[in-house]
């Protein structure tokens, strides 16, 4: 067994340090009664009524929820079915070319993805906004979906199924009543991944939205590139705290689903 050393911990230390210190001073940060970010000037929460009164923010944030909400929903429906048919149906025509089109997002260039989807909407006349947006990150929501689903069906074993199947079951009612139950942990997984990414976009959404339609992220850095606010540090504090929930209520209800698919 490998003994933890002084330099592990160190290194340990240091990355942990690098990776959190930065989140851990915009917190506190937010906290300051001082409109000057970097000049601490005590403690206010001042800011966070401030943030909860500006209308363009909330406007803002209420159109980011909209569009990850139905984008996450749609990109784990198609990607769901999208690995299903790479791992289940075998060896296919066109098998090759399909899985090549998931799989390119993934390491395409998000700004190649952004021109190429804003010359698809100006060619077929459609004006851009909340919709638009939407069918962007539907569209690369549904590559990171399918990764996530598809390794999980990797390791399912399919002879569950053929066994339901034995006893009477429909195609379609083995899926719904044997397959659905197992990888529904990593269904919920890939959701919360293309939510997440759809929250965090800012390269696509700029390429593909229009007047009325403005993101939170691209909020954030049309003030940041004027300067620093509190109700930016604010609004992160917040957007940090709500992550990090998620990430812990998933991983219950992950952890709870896990252990009923389990015999």
């Amino acid at each position: 067994m490998r003994r933890f050393s002084w330099f592990n911990a160190t290194s340990l230390a240091l990355g942990l340090a690098f990776l959190y210190l930065p989140i851990l001073i915009l917190v506190v940060y937010s906290f300051n009664e001082s409109r000057l970010v970097t000049v601490w000037g005590g403690f206010s929460t001042k800011w966070y009524g401030e943030l909860f009164r500006n209308e363009q923010f909330l406007e803002a944030a209420w159109v980011t929820l909209r569009v990850a909400l139905v984008s996450a929903t749609v990109a784990t429906v198609l990607g769901t079915l999208a690995a299903y048919a790479l791992v289940r149906a075998g060896r296919f025509r066109g098998r090759t070319l399909f899985s090549g089109m998931i799989y390119a997002p993934l390491v395409m260039p998000e700004v190649i993805t952004g021109l190429s989807l804003l010359l698809l909407f100006i060619s077929i006349g459609m004006d851009r906004g909340i919709v638009t947006i939407t069918l962007a990150h539907i569209t690369f929501g549904m590559c990171f979906a399918s990764v996530v689903v598809s390794s999980r069906l990797v390791a399912f074993d399919a002879s569950l199924e053929e066994a339901a199947c034995d006893l009477g079951c429909t195609p379609v009612q083995a899926f719904f009543s044997v397959t659905l139950p197992v990888i529904t942990p990593a269904i919920v997984a890939a959701w919360l991944l293309a939510f997440t990414l759809s929250l965090d976009d800012l390269v696509i959404a700029s390429f593909t939205s229009g007047p009325g339609a403005t993101t939170l992220p691209m909020k954030i850095y049309s003030q940041v590139r004027l300067g620093v606010t509190p109700e930016i540090n604010a609004l992160s504090t917040l957007l940090i705290g709500v992550v990090a929930l998620g990430v812990v209520a998933a991983s219950l209800a992950g952890k709870r689903m896990e252990g009923r698919a389990d015999p």
